[in-house]
């Protein structure tokens, strides 16, 4: 299946979203090879880029590898077109923008940007018209249900969107009031592809294969996002596309092949960061490679806790393989919900 943002073409289904401290570019070069299609960065401050320039620029320092899309946050029109503008002057790689509409984070929402923007559905469209505007790319929002469930104004939003030139769309099921608790509601936005003008990218709780075939089919998307269920499990993204190229669903992974994974991804944080600071982030992905296979909670809490270097982590992994390789990673048993910002 291909499809278009904009002029942009996806071969394929996958998004990469947006994670804070999590999708930096080695962790987006981890999961390109896996199947993903479009990548989105951190959520990045519109305000941060205006007032400070990119002292702190790594959010947008990428090549274009493959299509890669900068997510900024911010509230007002003006700080976002020229954020946007000054991104790009900055970094030509850019292939497209997306507008965090979607945060329920309350520092987020008390700046008036993520969810709080869904209050002012023109404020929307102005936000996206003026970063269209002012960049010349493809512009893509993402969004919730709404504040609440007795204040759902998705439709109203993505209207307003649609007249404002928006190139896709990303509805994340929950409201802001649900956080990333609970379930997302993909009865309420069923067949929601047909009532719109731009892709639809579906997001919310897609762990599972068939977490990512219900939530397509239901709603007719023509994109998934995959945020924390690719976290410790980037197989994921594999075993979606493959079914969406084929029809043919692939069988989960050893704990062997979870476990290279780990430690490529180890390689390549370090390689971006320094030991010590790709340590700290290992201590909270590590676990979750091996968050599925049978009598590992003692190791998910070693992963977590004993890891002062890259020697501990390639200790206690090959502990793990000698004992558990061969076993298939069991991902009924990974249904978690991480404490990761999804953006």
């Amino acid at each position: 299946m291909s499809w278009k943002i904009g002029d942009v073409r996806m071969e394929g289904p996958v998004v990469l979203g947006p994670m804070s401290g999590y999708t930096s570019r080695s962790y987006r070069d981890f999961m390109k090879p896996f199947g993903v299609d479009l990548s989105v960065t951190e959520m990045t401050s519109a305000v941060g880029i205006v007032n400070s320039g990119f002292r702190t620029s790594d959010y947008v320092e990428f090549d274009r590898n493959y299509p890669t899309c900068l997510q900024l946050f911010g509230h007002s029109p003006e700080d976002l077109s020229k954020a946007a503008s000054m991104a790009l002057e900055y970094n030509g790689n850019i292939d497209l923008f997306d507008i965090n509409m979607g945060c329920p984070v309350h520092k987020i929402l008390r700046s008036g940007a993520g969810s709080a923007l869904m209050k002012d559905p023109k404020l929307c469209a102005d936000i996206v018209r003026s970063v269209k505007d002012s960049t010349g790319l493809p512009v893509t929002a993402k969004i919730r249900l709404g504040s609440d469930r007795n204040h759902m104004n998705y439709m109203e939003v993505i209207e307003q969107l649609e007249g404002a030139g928006v190139d896709a769309i990303t509805v994340h099921a929950r409201t802001k009031d649900q956080g990333y608790c609970g379930y997302p509601d993909y009865d309420e936005i069923e067949g929601l592809q047909d009532r719109m003008s731009v892709p639809l990218i579906v997001s919310g709780n897609i762990y599972l294969l068939d977490d990512a075939i219900d939530a397509m089919e239901r709603t007719g998307a023509k994109g998934v996002m995959v945020a924390r269920g690719g976290v410790g499990n980037p197989f994921l993204v594999t075993q979606i596309k493959e079914y969406f190229q084929t029809g043919k669903k692939l069988e989960n992974p050893t704990v062997h092949q979870q476990i290279e994974w780990c430690l490529q991804l180890a390689d390549m944080l370090t390689e971006e960061k320094g030991e010590e600071q790709a340590v700290r982030k290992l201590r909270s992905i590590a676990p979750k490679f091996v968050s599925g296979c049978h009598r590992c909670r003692e190791y998910r809490l070693r992963l977590a806790t004993e890891i002062d270097g890259l020697d501990d982590l390639r200790s206690i992994l090959a502990e793990i393989d000698s004992k558990m390789g061969l076993e298939r990673i069991n991902m009924d048993g990974r249904r978690t919900y991480y404490p990761i910002n999804a953006g």
